[in-house]
């Protein structure tokens, strides 16, 4: 990421409602490209020089979401994003100047919803955090009544796009939340992985595909009783997959 390209005045605007970006990377440099070039595209921005300063920014903040380098020294993003994503469902997009489809899936199954490989362009960065905040759901009317799919003991509010268990909440990523979404909009109605791809974002249909593969696996974690024999999010032979509440 160069400085005249962090200053591209043709950048995408960002989401109303300034979202709060943290980005999190050892290199100062890069620290402050990013802040930079994301206050100027619209959000607020605050910078983490590694993982542990993070943390403690997180204690304190809530964001919108975070921007995160992998390889970084002592605690790398990898194991990071697990960790928060134990306690935290804020979208998360790894940063990384390893780019295999390894790496990418590994990025995604630590609970990143998006994955960029170095070097990258600013404008694209934009792109993705922009389709990322568009996933996460947003809160509905109080007054609008709650429209409620149950799958065994948990069960998924369609107006808020919440799911919980019994009182307790289960915590979603973007994601996570995205698919929840389709999936419930055709409850019973397999939902191929190219239109799941298409409504994602799209990209590289194969690499996609394997990594929408991975997000059905985490989801089922949180739904299913026994992920490995799935009840109420079906594979569907040579269709895709099914949600099949109660």
């Amino acid at each position: 990421m160069s400085d005249s390209r962090a200053n591209d005045p043709r950048a995408e605007p960002a989401p109303a409602g300034f979202a709060h970006v943290l980005v999190v990377d050892d290199d100062a440099r890069i620290r402050d490209l990013l802040r930079k070039f994301l206050i100027r595209s619209g959000f607020m921005v605050t910078v983490a020089r590694d993982a542990a300063h993070a943390r403690g920014l997180l204690e304190g903040l809530e964001f919108d979401m975070i921007v995160l380098d992998v390889m970084m020294p002592g605690e790398d993003g990898l194991t990071l994003t697990a960790a928060l994503r134990e306690h935290l469902s804020t979208p998360i997009l790894l940063l990384t100047a390893r780019g295999d489809a390894d790496d990418r899936i590994r990025g995604l199954e630590a609970g990143a919803d998006d994955y960029l490989p170095k070097p990258f362009e600013p404008r694209e960065l934009l792109l993705r955090i922009n389709a990322i905040l568009r996933r996460v759901p947003k809160p509905a009317p109080k007054s609008e009544p709650p429209k409620t799919l149950h799958l065994g003991e948990v069960r998924y509010d369609l107006t808020r796009g919440e799911l919980w268990r019994g009182r307790e909440p289960i915590r979603l990523t973007a994601t996570e939340a995205m698919l929840m979404r389709i999936f419930a909009a055709h409850a019973h109605e397999p939902v191929t992985r190219i239109e799941l791809v298409e409504n994602l974002g799209g990209g590289d249909a194969q690499s996609q595909e394997r990594a929408v593969d991975v997000q059905i696996t985490r989801l089922r974690r949180k739904i299913e009783i026994d992920p490995r024999a799935p009840r109420y999010l079906q594979t569907v032979r040579g269709s895709g997959y099914m949600l099949a509440p109660d």
